[in-house]
Order: C-alpha cells, then sequence, then structure tokens
C-alpha cells in the first residue's frame, strides 16, 4: 500500500480500499506486554517457596495486594516453566467416603500424632504435631529426641493454658503414648474425652496428617539440619508463617488465624473440605 500511494499517488485510504484491507487494521501496531514486575515477584515468592504451586502463589500475591488476572499470572508462571511435576496416584477400590465431623467451633476438637526424622549425623528425633480441626491452626509442634507421654500431657497443659481452654475431645490413633495410663489419668482430670481412630485407617485423624504431609514437605524434607536447635527455630518460623500467613483453601483461602478472628466476628462460615 506504500507503494501504490507513492507511486501511484494514490492517499492510504484508497490503497486500503483497493486491496480490501481495514484502515484500523493496516494502522495498528502491537505493543508488546510488559511482564516484568509479574515476573519479577512471582521468581521472589517462589524462591522464598519452592513447594508452592501455582494457585497458592497466585493467592499470596493478591493478599499482597497484586490485582493481575489469574490468566496472565498463569501465563507467566509457565512461560517460566514453574510448573510443578504431579505425583501418580494409587489407584484404590472405590469406597463411600464418610466426612470428617468439622467443629463449629475452636477448642472443640484437637487432633495429635507424631512424626520422625533424622538429623545430617544420623540421629533420629521425633516431633509431637496438634492442630485445632475448627481452623487447621498449629497448636503446637514439639522436638525432641524423646518425647514419651508424660512429656505429651505437658505439652498439651501448655497449650490449654496459652489458649485459656482445654479441648472437649481430642482425636489420635493407637500409639503406645496415647493408649496408657498417663493419658487416660490426665484426661480424666480435665474432662477431656480421646476419641481413638481404628487401627490403619488414617484418613480419620486426616486434619493433623494433613498438616503432616505439608510440614514433611516445606520442612523436614526440605532442609538438612545439623541439630535439634535448628529443627525448632525453622518450625517456629514454619508455625507462625502457616498460622498468619499462609492461605488454606479450606477456610476461604484464609489463614488460620485471620479465619477465626472472622468467624468470631460472625462474617464467614466454614466450608466443608
Amino acid at each position: 500500500m506504500l507503494h501504490a500511494a507513492s507511486v501511484h499517488a494514490m492517499s492510504l485510504r484508497k490503497a486500503c480500499a483497493a486491496f480490501g484491507v481495514s484502515r484500523s487494521y493496516y494502522a495498528y501496531r502491537p505493543t508488546p506486554r510488559d511482564d516484568s514486575e509479574v515476573v519479577a515477584a512471582l521468581i521472589e515468592l517462589a524462591e522464598k517457596k519452592p513447594t508452592w504451586g501455582f494457585s497458592k502463589l497466585f493467592c499470596v500475591l493478591r493478599r499482597h495486594g497484586h490485582l493481575w488476572n489469574h490468566k496472565r499470572v498463569w501465563r507467566v508462571y509457565c512461560l517460566l516453566k514453574m510448573n510443578l511435576k504431579r505425583k501418580g496416584k494409587k489407584r484404590l477400590p472405590r469406597t463411600t467416603r464418610k466426612v470428617l465431623a468439622q467443629p463449629l467451633a475452636p477448642n472443640f476438637c484437637w487432633s495429635i500424632d507424631f512424626m520422625r526424622d533424622t538429623l545430617y549425623s544420623g540421629r533420629t528425633f521425633r516431633t509431637f504435631n496438634a492442630v485445632d480441626d475448627y481452623n487447621r491452626e498449629i497448636l503446637a509442634v514439639e522436638v525432641d529426641t524423646s518425647l514419651p507421654a508424660g512429656r505429651v500431657v505437658r505439652v498439651l497443659d501448655r497449650i490449654a493454658e496459652e489458649r485459656g481452654h482445654y479441648p472437649e475431645k481430642l482425636r489420635m490413633d493407637n500409639g503406645p503414648e496415647f493408649i496408657g495410663s498417663t493419658m487416660a489419668a490426665w484426661s480424666e482430670a480435665h474432662g477431656v474425652a480421646l476419641e481413638f481412630i481404628q487401627p490403619g485407617k488414617p484418613t480419620q485423624n486426616s486434619y493433623v496428617e494433613r498438616f503432616n504431609r505439608t510440614y514433611r514437605t516445606e520442612v523436614l524434607d526440605l532442609y538438612v539440619f545439623n541439630s535439634l536447635t535448628e529443627v525448632r527455630d525453622m518450625t517456629e518460623e514454619f508455625i507462625r508463617e502457616y498460622n498468619e500467613e499462609r492461605p488454606h483453601k479450606s477456610l476461604g483461602d484464609m489463614p488460620p488465624v485471620e479465619f477465626a478472628a472472622r468467624s468470631a466476628g460472625g462474617t464467614t462460615s466454614l466450608r466443608i473440605p
């Protein structure tokens, strides 16, 4: 068209009409998108949380005040090749799923469990984990080489003192620390009902089991620890972030502490996972 305009003295309007081209299409000049802010924000957050997938990263970006469309963030996320590999799921026989009882208030039911790991030296240590089923808040993660029943009840007493309330019931598996006389005497003294799951049915204690997976992925498997002090320091920071900053899908993408505060004000209803 420039040739027609210059050689044949045609106007651009007539040249576009002669070649059947829209004038707006001819005049259009593409403007490359500047995604540098999105790239920088995604990389910074992913470096801090390498185990988080797109949905959680996007949710945190929104909570930090970035209003980018999810399609734009997803496009940049894919261009950066940040997609996490999915692990194949085992094909299990179909069964009727039973929804775990959902507490309607804090301190109604706490779930507890043990985990095990090793230091760089090969020394084994254990963790005692306690979670409030109502808002998935981590109540405690006690770390030591030995955690007998007496230590367990002291941790539970400390949690109750901090929260000003003992739970109505305690959900746990059939570990030796839980089925002994020490735990029985403690529950009777404080009026706490002990709810034992069926042997070999960890899904009946799914709230703490779900937390165990997160703790394993984002702390125990992510770092190499030389001492128990390092484990405790990293765990303490993880607990603070988990309770106050980390969004949870089952809580409407709110952290546990924020969810409990809003629920207390009557502005939030719990969503069954």
